[in-house]
């Protein structure tokens, strides 16, 4: 019996130079994977067993393989090291490549503490593919969002062709009624900072239409990288309601840190 000769390496040039690692470039070059973004402060990451149950429960779901938590732990402690850094912003990529995948990690500088800068949104007829995972390829949320920049706003908010609310281009949105926060239900990722603030805070989930945004009191986005009050989707007008905001801060910096180099915080979420 013979076998087929294993198929060669990609010849990848960038710039007229050869790549270093042809095989690698290749895998990241497909935008066939996800991953995740975190804040580390002193080493510490706020939701990092969340994030690491994303990164495996993702791999399964794509790869049909795990990704076991203390790697990502060892790959992101030595990337920090390396780096010279105990507060950055982190990226963890999984990509595709060949019968199994690789995980890459950026670092980058920490975004600034505290709130982040009001918004202005724009609604858009658009949903992420398989909108659950956080993955890679997001050509359609970044083209609506560098639209919604030119037309004056400051990012756009997407929905449904029937005008039901999902989420940000880049972030959740949480609508404020007065007594609770409600999160859109329309597909959407559940993103850390969303799972970190709900619990902490009056919450329900439901499905909001865009025809209903005028009985809310205030709104925010929330992301990785900041939580923002909402002054406008469109023609729609909110006040910052600082109080509220302030409640969201403190709610989010109760969420302890979790050591990346220990054995704490990681695996299943059970």
């Amino acid at each position: 019996m013979t076998t087929s000769p294993a198929p060669a390496p990609a010849h990848i040039e960038i710039d007229g130079a050869p790549a270093a690692d042809p095989d690698s470039l290749a895998a990241v070059m497909s935008g066939y994977g996800h991953f995740t973004a975190m804040q580390v402060r002193d080493g510490r990451v706020k939701g990092l067993g969340l994030h690491l149950d994303r990164l495996d429960r993702a791999s399964r779901e794509l790869f049909g393989a795990p990704l076991p938590g203390e790697r990502v732990r060892e790959l992101l402690a030595r990337a920090l090291g390396r780096a010279g850094r105990r507060d950055a912003s982190a990226r963890v990529y999984a990509y595709e490549r060949g019968s199994g995948f690789l995980v890459a990690v950026a670092v980058r500088e920490a975004a600034p503490d505290g709130l982040g800068a009001p918004q202005r949104l724009t609604a858009v007829d658009y949903l992420r593919p398989a909108a659950h995972l956080k993955h890679l390829g997001g050509f359609g949320q970044t083209y609506h969002g560098d639209a919604a920049r030119r037309a004056g706003f400051d990012g756009a908010l997407l929905t449904t062709p029937a005008g039901e609310v999902a989420e940000g281009a880049v972030a959740n949105i949480a609508f404020w009624d007065g007594t609770s926060l409600v999160w859109p239900t329309a597909p959407h990722l559940t993103g850390i900072t969303m799972a970190l603030l709900a619990p902490r805070l009056p919450s329900v989930h439901r499905a909001v239409f865009l025809e209903e945004l005028p009985g809310f009191r205030a709104a925010f986005t929330a992301n990785s990288r900041t939580i923002a009050p909402v002054t406008a989707v469109d023609k729609v007008a909110y006040p910052v309601d600082g109080a509220l905001m302030a409640r969201v801060a403190g709610a989010y910096a109760e969420a302890p840190g979790e050591e990346i180099d220990s054995g704490d915080g990681g695996g299943s979420a059970g």
